[in-house]
């Protein structure tokens, strides 16, 4: 049972209720997907990246995007796009280049940022429900507060789309010439599903048309804003569509040049 406190002059104040909540739901089950997700995904990626090995299907030039572009000396000088600048240690991941901005653009990102806000650090856990922490000092303080650096860390995304959609195009071959295969249309989905997630990035809503005070004056502007505010609905979908889709990528890649198994081809 549920007691009104009341202030002083008969004013009502907020309800003592001494449950830390009111919600009967299975609430603790989406920070607990989200925990196995995030955590799975986190673990695969950490692996494949520093094994260093079964990244490149040199028959038809498919190269995962987990070590793209591949920049040490370990790298196949084919799957070197962009030629070679870094040592071949352990340490040193092929992709050393866009690694670090795509964990950055990832991490500072806003739904990621709810997401393992509310899982990993329970802050809070679900709507309705305590923050696990006695404190809150927002996104003032370090770390946090390099999650202002999300704009910044969008542009590297951009150019680094740009370089995953090279890397599909250039896959487009086989030993006679030109080629296509199931290989093909897994990287083709990953660059389209990689370029849909990051124009929906609310960074990129607000480069289009968040200064402007008259849409009418920029047409071309305000039809692009449109075209991201459209994706932005779906900028949580498309968070995790995208990591499905990286995984998918790199692991059929991989099996492939392990020789798993062959590339279904459909021409040549």
């Amino acid at each position: 049972m549920t007691t009104t406190a009341t202030k002083p002059g008969g004013a009502r104040a907020r309800a003592a209720i001494a449950a830390k909540t009111l919600r009967t739901d299975n609430w603790r089950l989406a920070p607990l997907i989200t925990v196995v997700g995030l955590g799975g995904w986190v673990a695969y990626a950490t692996v494949r990246v520093f094994m260093h090995d079964f990244y490149w299907v040199e028959d038809y030039h498919y190269l995962t995007p987990f070590y793209s572009p591949c920049i040490t000396d370990r790298c196949v000088t084919d799957a070197a796009h962009f030629g070679t600048y870094l040592p071949g240690w352990w340490v040193i991941p092929e992709a050393s280049f866009t690694l670090p901005f795509l964990l950055l653009f990832r991490l500072t990102c806003y739904y990621y940022r709810k997401a393992y806000y509310r899982s990993f650090w329970a802050s809070p856990p679900a709507c309705a429900v305590p923050d696990g922490h006695k404190t809150y000092s927002g996104e003032t303080r370090f770390p946090l507060i390099f999650q202002n650096a999300h704009r910044y860390a969008f542009y590297a995304a951009g150019i680094i789309s740009i370089i995953n959609t090279y890397d599909a195009i250039v896959a487009f071959r086989s030993p006679d010439g030109f080629g296509f295969g199931l290989g093909n249309v897994i990287l083709v989905l990953n660059v389209v599903m990689l370029w849909a997630y990051t124009l929906s990035c609310h960074s990129c809503r607000h480069i289009a048309g968040g200064r402007l005070k008259h849409f009418s004056k920029h047409p071309v502007r305000y039809r692009f804003w449109t075209f991201v505010s459209k994706l932005n609905v779906r900028h949580m979908q498309l968070a995790w569509i995208t990591l499905g889709t990286l995984a998918l990528t790199d692991f059929y890649i991989m099996a492939v040049s392990a020789g798993w198994f062959g590339d279904l081809r459909f021409i040549n």
